[in-house]
């Protein structure tokens, strides 16, 4: 375990702790701050804090204890994977429907990160508290399209902080029920469900979540094809967003008809775009997935 001592001068006086942990710590997340805070393993003036949004005074002393990261108990498996990219500090990698991203109870195997561990070895980031599981940001186990996974703690740490400060450029295509006739924005902060703990909802308190929609088309004057565009990234953003203005996404059976009229195996939702600043290169760089085939051929029935 590593100890590390912060002394708050009057440039870092009045700022929230986590975000000064994460801001001068270069190993840290802000997430993986905010785990150490809820650890205890954070101490303001010697004692033990747990709340990441504690304003900063100058002359305050922090002490952080980092543990070493976690091993993690996860069997590399021979898992094709729709690789879009790869160089020495990350991958960009199309997921298909079905596949979770991270080990979980009850999807201990074939995940993404299986898949990962077998491809990439013991070349994967250790960031966030648990050695090489190279996730940055995931998509839901229904969702198919672009994910970005890197191999080095600096590309992970780059990712991290364009991600905190909405930078990335992340552009969904779903199937909406209803006609949505205009463009918009939906603005409205996303939090967990206090009455179903596995759903997220609008709450006032929640975090601000940003979602931008662009009507591609509209499908047999039932249904919609919309691009959404991701200011934030949270939780089910999309789907909770696309519900709450009475547009839920296609198959969602969570915010949306629990009878659904096709088999679509989950929401109609795909991540086609991917952008971002390369780590190492400093330049931007864009991907795209298309469409996967049982999206194609959903659009083609609804045109009828």
């Amino acid at each position: 375990m590593g100890l590390v001592h912060l002394q708050i001068d009057s440039e870092t006086s009045g700022r929230r702790l986590d975000a000064v942990l994460a801001a001068m710590i270069p190993e840290l997340t802000r997430n993986h701050a905010q785990k150490l805070l809820e650890q205890g393993l954070v101490l303001c003036n010697g004692v033990a804090v747990t709340k990441g949004s504690l304003k900063l005074k100058e002359g305050d002393s922090v002490d952080v204890s980092i543990p070493e990261p976690e091993a993690m108990d996860v069997v590399p498996e021979s898992i094709p994977l729709d690789i879009i990219y790869e160089d020495n500090d990350l991958l960009i990698v199309n997921k298909p429907k079905g596949m979770v991203v991270h080990p979980a109870p009850g999807h201990d195997s074939g995940t993404l990160v299986n898949a990962l561990l077998h491809h990439c070895g013991d070349r994967l980031s250790g960031i966030n508290g648990i050695a090489r599981p190279g996730i940055v940001h995931r998509i839901d186990r229904d969702t198919t399209g672009l994910l970005v996974v890197c191999k080095n703690d600096h590309a992970h740490l780059s990712l991290s902080r364009q991600l905190s400060v909405h930078s990335i450029t992340r552009v969904y295509e779903c199937i909406t029920e209803g006609v949505i006739r205009e463009d918009g924005t939906v603005d409205a902060p996303i939090a967990r469900s206090v009455s179903d703990r596995k759903k997220m909802g609008i709450r006032e308190g929640g975090r601000r979540a940003v979602t931008h929609y662009h009507v591609k088309e509209i499908l047999g004057n039932k249904y919609s094809h919309v691009e959404c565009r991701l200011e934030t990234g949270r939780t089910h953003q999309i789907r909770v967003h696309m519900a709450s203005i009475h547009h839920p996404l296609l198959g969602d059976t969570v915010y949306g008809k629990a009878k659904q009229p096709f088999s679509t195996d989950g929401q109609v939702l795909h991540a086609g775009v991917l952008g971002f600043i390369h780590p190492t290169t400093g330049e931007y760089v864009e991907f795209r997935a298309p469409l996967p085939e049982y999206f194609e051929e959903l659009l083609r029935k609804l045109r009828k």
